[in-house]
């Protein structure tokens, strides 16, 4: 039987609440960037990649992991870059070789879905490369 102190559970939970608002953040940005400046989802999933990373950076540096202020921020920036960024080096291959054959797919498929093909999979693609790279990030 496993034991996990309260203290530790709230923490875990705070760090998934963190993790929920970043990938509200990446999907949104996303979204914007693709539907209203016709940006590439490469371009787009990577400016919201980044907008994520510095959300989740603040949310468990000062509400998660408070005790890690206690370090000093640029070397904590520093060892959350060299993560980040293998974790976008996974991320923009998936971004550029999953969507054409998921809008495909998804074009074939068409039913009545509420939002277009293309939109379905840059969206689709961008919850595969989400989920990757968080197992990267574990």
């Amino acid at each position: 039987m496993i034991i996990v102190d309260n203290r530790e559970r709230t923490r875990f939970l705070k760090f998934a609440a963190v993790g929920a608002a970043g990938s509200a953040v990446d999907f949104g940005v996303m979204n914007l960037l693709t539907r209203f400046f016709s940006m590439s989802l490469v371009y787009a999933g990577t400016i919201s990649f980044i907008c994520a990373v510095i959300n989740n950076f603040i949310g468990n540096r000062y509400w998660t992991y408070p005790e890690s202020r206690s370090r000093h921020i640029l070397q904590q920036l520093g060892m959350f870059f060299v993560v980040n960024a293998i974790g976008i080096a996974i991320r923009v291959p998936i971004l550029h070789f999953i969507e054409p054959p998921l809008e495909n797919l998804f074009t074939g498929a068409r039913a009545s879905a509420a939002l277009p093909p293309d939109a379905l999979a840059k969206n689709a693609t961008l919850a595969l490369a989400i989920g990757i790279v968080m197992l990267w990030n574990f």
